[in-house]
């Protein structure tokens, strides 16, 4: 693990875009995630896991959304966890942040 977002909620879902999750661009930069990245988001409210890629959302938002096919899986309204792996033979210090119920920084988690 190299980036995780914890506590997020979703902020909307759209069926209509061909796949991705949008996240917030100032969140991007504070745990590392990139636009295209390949990430894992796993649902606190469901259970539902799934992979997508990272599209960059307006920065200072609090967007969240799941788009395309993973929004049949994660609704609007669910709290996620979004994480981002990098494979490497370096060790790895994680960004870990924690988010309010608006998508606001809380603090850095230990990673």
């Amino acid at each position: 693990m190299r980036s995780k977002i914890h506590k997020a909620t979703v902020t909307d879902a759209n069926l209509e875009y061909i796949g991705s999750i949008t996240i917030d661009e100032e969140l991007m930069e504070m745990t590392g995630l990139w636009p295209g990245e390949k990430v894992l988001v796993a649902s606190n409210t469901t259970g539902a896991r799934l992979e997508t890629y990272v599209l960059t959302g307006e920065k200072g938002s609090g967007t969240i959304c799941l788009n395309g096919a993973a929004a049949h899986l994660i609704n609007k309204g669910e709290e996620i966890i979004i994480i981002g792996f990098e494979l490497t033979d370096e060790p790895i210090k994680p960004k870990v942040v924690l988010l309010d119920e608006k998508n606001r920084f809380v603090k850095f988690l230990p990673g």
